[in-house]
């Protein structure tokens, strides 16, 4: 019930509604409420200075010039003011409820006083829907109250067992103190000293607690609403035209004189059984909706749980990588240390070494200086050439890079961090599930002749990356599925099936983490008989078409070969062909051909085409320029040559005006034929094709 709430109050004061009016566009307003917002208009918008002006609208009544104003006014949905002189320029505010409204011009009068008559040309826009009217002399008389709306809520707050308020307080109301029965109004006592003194005719009216009040009027028998155009008359009768209840002077003397009606009763009966069953699939909705929210709080947490999964093993992840930089980081500088070590070492051996060969050296020179000193010639002379190689030797031995440091004191290693922080840089999640299966779009899949057209797409809340599709079909005949298509696009046709056969496709997606499941299985069926033209793109270039490529003549004076547009390698076909014009007796050839046949002989000349050639007079067989089988019957204008393959018995067989020519003519046919014809410029035929089996071969093939 509290989801009610909102239907039962009013858009601009957002209290209950209290005495609601139904406006023309079915919103509700408080009374009160409707004349606060209404807008007086210029004298030039009324309805009499319409009529004083002799327009075109002199014929309608106010009520049609409401509805005229409502639907002319307000085509892009938004009521506008700014039409209007007189309309006061005041922003428009909110109300509790967060429609837009219009203040009042003035503060509402005392409860007490009669309220005062609407402007003598006034306007009322819905604050719902922003659909303007304009009010006809009867202001706002004019609408239907609605006592049902004040029924449904007069029982919504006595379920609710609320304080009963108010009814004449503008803001805040206070709880009520008492009720009158007579006016059916509750009062607080400061409105019942103001607005219903005990005294002159109110003081015979009958006041009771509020409680005792809402028990008298749940007892007391519903009103009966009035006609607003007839107030003293009740509603009897339902205009089916105009929609809405009349009584029975509307129906003698009113707008409503030609209408059709219905009796009230039973309208009412069916229009609530009409709402009854919108409700039925209302109610429908509404509990989906409510499984698909239960769903959707589901998704929520597992949302939730599946974040906290990843965030844990992202984290995971993470701590791995700086878990293995770590341990590289320590082998890094184990080497680094093993350089440092190997450094000190060398310069510590070279110290030692200079440091022995320096005091070596030092002695030696203090040695010679001693040796200076004395001063016995003969003596020093004995000694004087030892002394002096030994100098040398020493001098050369710290001039061969003894004073050379043997290590740098750089260390000549450079890390290669590039491609490590390149690779920090890229990293980035990828896909970690394989696609859903496609969805193959039943309304889009079609087959036409020997091809079909196949459309799939991804579900809906797929969100995992797709890199393609692979496209099966089997055999036509039960056989094992092929691939037929691979790649982005998600629609395909596949041409040159067999007619007359049933196939099966599915199609499944992939990405770099695998390949989806498979579709459900679609079955289509080619057409039972094949339907084609003549086909330019591969005919010789002195063919001439007409006929939407189904008539074909030459303007060469040599043979030239045109091809169908189908080819057959299964199956039993048989195509047509009239002589539409045939001069100068020359020798067309009619049958089945490869695609690369000779196109500038006439057919049959080559290995490739198996052909029946006619003259007026008699007709033969061809193939490989071999001629077998002369038979009696040509062809002259109008005439008609068929031509029957049967791939199931591979044989190919002629007829002229529905004669078989001779026997079969050719047999141990297989592989894929196309229709074939070779004429020159005397020579126009026309090609039917979707034809059934002539009789004489039905019959024949009916025979055991």
């Amino acid at each position: 019930m509290e989801e009610m709430e909102e239907e039962l109050k009013c858009p601009v004061c957002g209290s209950f509604y209290r005495e609601p009016i139904i406006l023309p566009c079915s919103h509700n307003l408080c009374q009160a409420c409707a004349r606060n917002i209404l807008v007086q208009t210029p004298d030039s918008e009324s309805p009499q200075s319409r009529r004083a002006s002799g327009s075109a609208v002199s014929d309608y009544d106010y009520l049609d010039l409401d509805k005229m104003s409502l639907y002319s006014e307000a085509d892009s949905g938004y009521g506008s003011y700014g039409g209007f002189a007189s309309a006061p320029t005041t922003p428009c505010q909110k109300s509790p409820n967060g429609v837009r409204v219009f203040p009042p011009a003035a503060p509402p009068p005392p409860a007490a006083l009669a309220p005062p008559p609407p402007p003598r040309n006034a306007c009322l826009t819905c604050p719902q829907c922003h659909r303007s009217l304009v009010l006809d002399e009867r202001g706002l008389r004019g609408f239907p109250r609605n006592r049902l709306l004040e029924g449904v809520i007069d029982r919504y707050q006595q379920g609710r067992a609320a304080a009963l308020r108010c009814q004449l307080c503008e803001k805040a109301p206070k709880e009520a103190a008492v009720m009158c029965e007579q006016c059916d109004v509750f009062y607080c006592d400061p409105c019942r000293l103001r607005c219903h003194p005990p005294r002159g005719p109110l003081a015979k009216h009958r006041l009771v607690p509020p409680a005792q009040g809402r028990v008298s009027r749940r007892l007391s028998p519903r009103k009966i609403s009035t006609c607003t155009d007839h107030e003293l008359e009740n509603h009897s009768m339902y205009c089916v035209q105009c929609k809405s209840p009349v009584c029975y002077q509307c129906l003698e003397e009113g707008k409503h004189s030609s209408h059709e009606v219905k009796a009230l009763g039973a309208m009412w009966k069916l229009h609530k059984s009409q709402l009854s069953q919108a409700l039925n699939g209302l109610s429908d909705r509404a509990k989906e909706a409510k499984e698909f929210l239960v769903q959707l709080r589901n998704m929520v947490q597992q949302i939730q749980e599946n974040s906290v999964e990843f965030e844990a093993c992202l984290v995971a992840q993470c701590d791995a990588l700086i878990d293995a930089l770590n341990r590289r980081k320590a082998q890094l500088l184990s080497r680094v240390n093993k350089e440092h070590e190997h450094k000190l070492k060398v310069v510590r051996d070279q110290i030692s070494h200079c440091t022995v060969k320096l005091r070596q050296t030092t002695g030696l020179m203090e040695y010679c200086l001693e040796v200076i000193k004395e001063n016995d010639p003969s003596g020093f002379l004995q000694i004087s050439d030892a002394l002096i190689r030994r100098v040398h030797l020493t001098e050369d031995q710290w001039g061969k890079g003894t004073l050379t440091p043997r290590m740098t004191t750089d260390f000549d290693l450079n890390l290669d961090n590039a491609p490590l922080l390149q690779s920090i840089h890229q990293l980035d999640f990828v896909q970690m599930k394989v696609p859903a299966p496609p969805i193959l779009q039943l309304e889009e899949c079609c087959t036409h002749n020997n091809s079909a057209t196949l459309s799939w797409k991804q579900p809906p809340l797929s969100t995992v990356q797709v890199e393609g599709y692979i496209l099966e079909l089997d055999d036509g005949n039960g056989g094992q599925f092929r691939e037929v298509y691979v790649g982005k696009e998600t629609m395909c046709t596949v041409d040159g099936l067999h007619f007359n056969s049933t196939y099966s496709a599915r199609v499944k997606a992939f990405n770099k983490s695998g390949v989806s499941p498979y579709s459900k299985t679609l079955v289509l069926q080619t057409s039972e008989v094949a339907w084609f033209s003549f086909d330019p793109s591969s005919a010789h270039a002195d063919i001439i078409f007409s006929n939407d490529n189904l008539t074909v003549t030459c303007n060469s004076y040599d043979d030239r070969v045109v091809l169908g547009k189908t080819g057959f390698s299964k199956g039993l076909h048989y195509w047509e062909l009239s002589i539409d014009r045939y001069d100068n007796h020359p020798d067309p050839a009619f049958g089945v051909a490869r695609i690369d046949v000779l196109k500038d002989a006439m057919l049959g000349k080559d290995d490739k085409a198996w052909a029946m050639y006619v003259d007026n007079n008699r007709s033969w067989f061809m193939h490989n320029n071999s001629h077998t089988n002369r038979t009696e019957g040509g062809i002259t204008k109008g005439a008609t040559v068929g031509v029957l393959l049967d791939l199931t018995r591979r044989t190919l067989t002629f007829s002229i005006n529905e004669d078989q020519q001779g026997p079969v003519a050719f047999e141990n046919l297989e592989g894929l034929f196309f229709p074939a014809v070779s004429l020159n410029r005397n020579v126009q035929v026309t090609l039917h094709t979707g034809l059934p089996v002539p009789e004489f071969y039905a019959s024949r093939s009916a025979m055991p």
